[in-house]
C-alpha cells in the first residue's frame, strides 16, 4: 500500500528512510495476517468478534482475572468489559466466580466450552497461516521465520518497563 507522502511509489529516498519503508511493508503484511486470522476464526463453530476472542485469550493466559484487570489488559473501560463479559457468560464461554478470600471480588474463568472454542480457533488460524506459508518460496519462508524469532528480542531491548 502506498501512503501519502511516499515518493517513487513508496520506495525510500535515502538510507535513513529505509527502515520506515520496511516498517510500512511489515505493517501491511500484519494487516493481511490479521484479516487472515479474523476470517479463519469465523469458521469456528461459535463465531466471536476479534474483541471477544482477545478477551478469551487474555483470560486463558492469565486465569481468574477480575473485571478490572481484564479491562486494563484490553485497554477498555470497566463498563465495556462488563458488557463483554455478560455476552461471553451468556454464550457459556466464561463463568464469574466469587474470590474465595474476598467475597467482594469476582473472578472471570474460562469454561470448558471457552477453552474448546479457543482451541478450535487456534487450529483454524494455524491451518490458514500454514496454507499461506506453503505458497511462499522456501528461502523467503525461512527468512520470515528468522525475522519473527528476532523481533521479540529487539522489541524487548527498547521496552522501558
Amino acid at each position: 500500500m502506498t501512503r501519502p507522502g511516499d515518493s517513487r511509489n513508496g520506495r525510500p529516498d535515502g538510507p535513513g528512510d529505509d527502515l520506515l519503508f520496511v516498517a510500512r511493508e511489515i505493517a501491511d503484511a500484519v494487516d493481511g495476517l490479521a484479516e487472515l486470522w479474523t476470517v479463519a476464526a469465523q469458521g469456528a463453530s461459535l463465531r466471536l468478534s476479534p474483541h471477544q476472542l482477545r478477551a478469551l485469550r487474555l483470560l486463558e493466559a492469565r486465569p481468574e482475572l477480575n473485571l478490572t484487570a481484564l479491562a486494563q489488559g484490553m485497554g477498555i473501560g470497566s463498563p465495556t468489559a462488563s458488557r463483554l463479559c455478560d455476552r461471553l457468560e451468556a454464550a457459556g464461554l466464561v463463568s464469574r466466580l466469587l474470590h474465595p478470600h474476598d467475597r467482594r471480588e469476582v473472578r472471570l474463568v474460562l469454561t470448558g466450552l471457552g477453552r474448546q472454542v479457543l482451541g478450535e480457533v487456534a487450529v483454524l488460524r494455524s491451518q490458514a497461516l500454514a496454507a499461506a506459508l506453503a505458497r511462499m518460496d522456501p528461502v523467503a519462508r525461512e527468512a520470515l521465520r528468522r525475522g519473527m524469532r528476532a523481533f521479540p528480542a529487539a522489541r524487548a531491548r527498547d521496552d522501558p518497563r
